[in-house]
């Protein structure tokens, strides 16, 4: 069994920045590729970013390229999503969702596609104007 717990969201002005943090106990989180999805008021689920079990590769939504980045640190059981320059079209529950990526039945359209074997609960973040 596998938690996600995500923090980090909260109310920012246009402009600002917000990190978010998803912390995933136990000894599977270096096998599992990591993603962040949103979902704003009236869409549906949008991938925002991912990355893969270690570190080496990164993808980007592209309404967020150039402004969010994804990380991990392993030792930690981590994976942040450092979000820059904030625009009110950003407003959404961001979720945090863990994929097992080491064997023959992963491939990179699996987290581009939010097919994800575990899911967070979610964080709200809210950009003003």
């Amino acid at each position: 069994q596998v938690q996600l717990a995500e923090s980090g969201g909260g109310l920012v002005q246009t402009g600002g920045s917000l990190s978010l943090s998803c912390a995933t106990p136990g000894r599977a989180f270096t096998t599992f590729a990591m993603g962040w999805f949103r979902r704003a008021p009236g869409k549906e689920r949008e991938f925002v970013a991912g990355i893969t079990w270690n570190g080496a590769t990164t993808y980007y939504g592209d309404s967020v390229k150039g402004r969010f980045t994804i990380s991990r640190d392993n030792a930690k059981n981590t994976v942040y999503l450092q979000m820059n320059n904030l625009k009110p079209e950003d407003t959404a529950v961001y979720y945090c969702a863990a994929r097992y990526s080491l064997g023959v039945d992963y491939n990179e359209n699996d987290l581009l596609n939010g097919d994800m074997d575990y899911w967070g609960k979610g964080t709200t973040v809210t950009v003003s104007s």
